[in-house]
């Protein structure tokens, strides 16, 4: 096992791939040109949104478990989780007879809630927000030896979702942007390694929620920060930057947005409209940054992997009224 201190690089890209290919099939690349009127580029969609867990942290989840040993196996696997990770996690550890626990917010979206456990996981829901959660996840991890499993600061991880990247690169080379929501920053992370790999002329943008903009600033400042933690779009909702996505982003990432809650809702009424698949509001933040960087990216060849389709039927009532 890589330790968390390992900055993953392109050949652990490929090597997660070998991993996830028995497991999950690519997504796909589609172009729609409804979205590439309103931004006034050539777009491609990476739908990460027919995940089987409606999200892209799956592939992180199926990397990681195929890589625990014996001992990490036995005594199981914890992490804490708005949903989608959770999901990955739950999902990974059932496919290797590994059991698993999630924490989450109590307030957390009802059907990730409902498919970790359907997928076999122990869901603990504890405290307002995801950071609550994370805290009490780690105290129950070193009181009961449970095999932590960091949403950000896992190298195989990392490796795992950054094959949504290397899928879209491999279908469609010629591509110049890919912007990728950052909540914890996996995902960005995974997808610069992947760009700078194939061609540092690839840029990738991170976009985040102005309402909880931490990794946001952290990346800014060069130094881990915190922020307020009050958007509703809990797929990127944390009040804190993590270190191992951030040492990547400040390396590799060419730049980084934020949008409105208002914006990723517009977004998510507008993937609906023009691609019929339902997006949840982080995985709609891409097109919501693609709008507001309109300007910049006219006549672009521009990929916005949209990391999942996990919305509610009264988020989604929500957004549409």
């Amino acid at each position: 096992m890589a330790d968390a201190d390992y900055e993953p690089c392109f050949r652990d890209v490929l090597a997660a791939r070998g991993r996830i290919g028995p497991y999950l099939d690519p997504t796909p690349l589609r172009h729609y040109p409804g979205l590439s009127r309103l931004v006034a580029a050539e777009v491609w969609v990476k739908h990460e949104n027919f995940q089987p867990t409606g999200a892209f942290k799956v592939r992180g989840g199926v990397n990681l478990a195929s890589q625990l040993d014996e001992d990490e196996r036995r005594r199981g696997v914890i992490a804490a989780s708005t949903g989608n990770h959770g999901q990955s996690v739950a999902y990974g550890a059932r496919l290797f007879g590994v059991p698993a626990v999630i924490c989450a917010p109590e307030g957390a979206n009802r059907l990730k809630v409902a498919a970790m456990r359907d997928l076999g996981a122990e869901v603990i829901l504890h405290g307002p927000d995801f950071d609550e959660a994370r805290t009490h996840c780690e105290r129950l991890a070193r009181e009961d030896g449970y095999r932590y499993v960091h949403s950000a600061n896992e190298p195989l991880l990392i490796a795992g979702v950054a094959t949504a990247a290397l899928e879209a690169l491999e279908a469609q080379p010629d591509l110049e942007v890919v912007l990728a929501a950052v909540g914890g920053g996996s995902g960005a992370a995974g997808a610069s390694i992947v760009a700078a790999a194939v061609d540092p002329a690839i840029e990738v943008i991170g976009v985040q929620s102005e309402a909880s903009p931490a990794a946001w600033r952290a990346w800014s400042s060069g130094q881990p920060a915190a922020a307020e933690n009050r958007t509703r779009a809990e797929g990127v909702a944390t009040g804190v930057s993590f270190d191992g996505p951030q040492r990547i982003l400040r390396r590799l990432l060419k730049d980084f947005v934020l949008v409105t809650d208002e914006e990723l809702d517009q977004a998510v009424r507008l993937m609906l409209e023009t691609t019929r698949t339902l997006v949840e509001m982080a995985g709609a933040a891409p097109l919501a940054a693609a709008l507001r960087l309109r300007e910049r990216l006219a006549g672009r060849r521009v990929c916005l992997i949209v990391s999942g389709g996990n919305i509610t039927p009264e988020q989604l009532r929500a957004v549409l009224a």
